[in-house]
């Protein structure tokens, strides 16, 4: 795992600004740092390495191809690299490799087979950024699920940067992009700003499973972003071609192809553990890792002592009957308050699931004693866990009957009566004017009118949650599991981990992304996945295989904090009320001091708007880190 980042025609000094952009990411790469430059120094690209596969020097970015033409700045790992090296051999387009890394045999793949047939063949997370000197052009790639993140986009004066994290492009000199005030309504609705769009205007994300190709001279527009692998597809593919075999050989299949993908991504050339909780999804990472290892495999959980919240008693039972090297870690209200003041430097923009306070920290306390640690995330949207999924189901089932020409009037007169004054009529007349599945479910994330007012110039962000048509796949389920894999996965869980990870140098990989496992989940029935409340049932098939099912079927309490008790204690609030302080709302000017304030004395007097309240305080905080950093390089 690594940070990349790099430019193109900038005036200035590039060898400082490189540098500058490679120190704003340290702690992706700690163990060792490269510059490559063009001979006419306009393009320039940087790489700060974690070292896991091929600690020599051979795995050492920026790398250049055996014949000199292509160099490669990438984060991130090729896991069936041995494969694609042995098929290089096989057909003697390599006669013999350097080093061990799947870096040279990702170059070498590029210079044999082409850019995207290359990555099409490539199985693993990664962010690359590839210049081939011979054609003068710049390819930019992120991998088929969004695990690894990549940004890009213009400055003033036709720069052209890209980097793994947002802070190092405005390390740059000269970086001046606005706020990007569009976006504040999507955020402020979910917590989180997805792709393709980023905080500052002109600065964007590169979509999962997309190629930007940018030539050599260039214009702004001059840019080109093809898709060569969609998740979108994948599932429309897997539900015209469902599987055809019983539940129990669904079971078997998908244990051969978790087993195979661990396999896979517990190959490194350093220590390997997993995050266990006691949930489904990382039990069976972990049951499956320790099936396939001679030795104890090293699991790590963190636990509190608020009642529930806390899962570290079970977990450890389960690492017990697995007979893994567990450790755990009770973390105090104390320490999650003390990770509160590095969030925004760490998320570089504003991000506001609170789990994220968790994840860094049982991210930290694994650091300790590995440097790459296995995740059980996927599970809940591959293979339909959440609630919410059974929720969407149910409603829409008493509801479909019903014409819409009938639905939608019924919704108006509704949310125009009195009753809309009560907030449970006010959601069911809006639930009510649904078109569909998709946007019944995209509703479900909508909060009441007051947060439309939150930003001061409320403008409609042109994105959203539910980018396809109502009925595209035909089971509900499907469609709903769908609009997750496309936004809140990518933008939402995987951002958190990747950041919380990398804050403290460690390495994340999720076998349940593997290609092979996402697009067989496509083809399962949804009945192989849920029935009634009970989600995940083919997953449990595996499971139940390696930990007893009574030791797996309690209450699950999820990976989360009492973020909204802690919020009124004196300590936690003087923090939050000196952020949406009234004369620095109305200095910044983005949001409307009367509606923040009306809605933290409905928090806290009332106990209501504790998802909204974290979001205007991490929009706050990110403000307030911005404001300090530009007196810093702008006294």
């Amino acid at each position: 795992m690594c940070g990349i980042a790099g430019f193109c025609n900038l005036k200035g000094d590039w060898k400082k600004n490189i540098g500058n952009m490679n120190r704003r990411m340290h702690h992706r790469g700690p163990d060792g740092e490269g510059v490559f430059t063009s001979q006419d120094e306009r393009v320039v690209l940087g790489h700060k390495r974690l070292s896991v596969v091929d600690l020599s020097e051979n795995g050492a970015q920026p790398m250049e191809s055996h014949s000199g033409r292509y160099v490669i700045a990438y984060n991130g790992e090729i896991y069936n690299y041995k494969k694609i090296a042995a098929r290089l051999i096989e057909e003697k387009k390599v006669q013999v490799f350097r080093g061990s890394s799947d870096t040279e045999v990702l170059l070498e793949a590029i210079e044999a087979y082409g850019v995207e047939a290359a990555v099409s063949m490539s199985k693993g997370m990664f962010a690359i950024a590839l210049y081939d000197k011979k054609e003068k052009e710049l390819f930019l790639l992120r991998d088929r699920v969004g695990e690894k993140p990549l940004y890009y986009g213009f400055l003033g004066n036709g720069v052209f940067a890209f980097a793994s994290e947002i802070g190092s492009i405005a390390a740059l000199e000269g970086f001046q992009n606005a706020v990007n005030t569009d976006v504040l309504d999507i955020y402020f609705t979910h917590g989180y700003i997805p792709a393709p769009y980023s905080i500052y205007k002109e600065i964007y994300k590169l979509e999962p499973g997309t190629m930007l190709r940018i030539r050599f001279p260039y214009e702004k527009g001059d840019i080109s972003i093809t898709s060569f692998w969609s998740m979108k597809e994948a599932a429309k593919r897997g539900q015209e071609n469902l599987f055809q075999g019983s539940r129990e050989e669904a079971a078997e299949e998908l244990e051969r192809l978790l087993k195979a993908s661990i396999r896979e991504q517990m190959v490194a050339d350093v220590p390997v553990g997993a995050f266990l909780s006691a949930g489904i999804d990382s039990s069976t990472i972990v049951a499956l890792m320790q099936s396939l290892n001679k030795g104890k495999v090293k699991s790590f959980t963190i636990g509190m002592s608020e009642k529930g919240y806390n899962e570290a008693a079970a977990a450890k039972e389960i690492a017990k009957h697995l007979g893994t090297e567990h450790t755990e870690l009770y973390i105090t209200e104390g320490d999650a308050v003390a990770v509160i003041p590095k969030l925004s430097d760490m998320f570089g923009e504003p991000f506001a699931d609170s789990s994220q306070i968790p994840t860094y920290l049982v991210s930290k306390m694994t650091r300790e004693h590995v440097t790459v640690s296995l995740s059980g995330d996927g599970g809940d949207e591959l293979f339909c866990g959440y609630t919410s999924y059974e929720s969407v189901s149910r409603i829409w089932g008493k509801m479909k009957g019903i014409p819409y020409m009938i639905r939608k009037p019924c919704s108006s007169l509704v949310l125009s009566s009195p009753l809309a004054k009560n907030p449970i009529y006010r959601i069911k007349g809006t639930l009510l004017g649904a078109k569909g599945p998709g946007q019944l479910y995209e509703i479900s994330y909508e909060t009441d009118p007051l947060t439309k007012k939150i930003s001061k110039n409320h403008v409609f962000c042109p994105y959203k949650y539910n980018q396809f048509e109502e009925g595209y796949l035909e089971e509900t389920n499907h469609q709903v599991m769908l609009m997750d894999m496309l936004m809140y996965h990518p933008d939402d869980i995987l951002v958190k981990v990747d950041r919380a990870a990398m804050a403290v140098s460690l390495e994340t990989r999720v076998p349940m992304l593997d290609k092979d496992v996402v697009e067989f989940a496509w083809s399962l029935p949804v009945a192989y996945k849920r029935e009634g409340k009970t989600g995940k049932k083919v997953l449990r098939d595996v499971l139940y295989k390696y930990v007893p099912r009574e030791m797996m079927e309690r209450p699950k309490k999820g990976f989360s904090i009492p973020i909204e008790k802690w919020l009124l204690k004196p300590e936690l609030r003087a923090w939050a009320e000196s952020l949406i302080d009234r004369k620095a709302l109305l200095r910044q000017g983005y949001l409307d001091a009367d509606v923040v304030w009306k809605m933290w004395e409905d928090f806290t007097g009332k106990g209501i708007w504790r998802i909204q309240i974290w979001f205007v305080l991490m929009f706050q905080n990110w403000l307030a880190d911005r404001e300090r950093l530009s007196k810093v390089l702008c006294p």
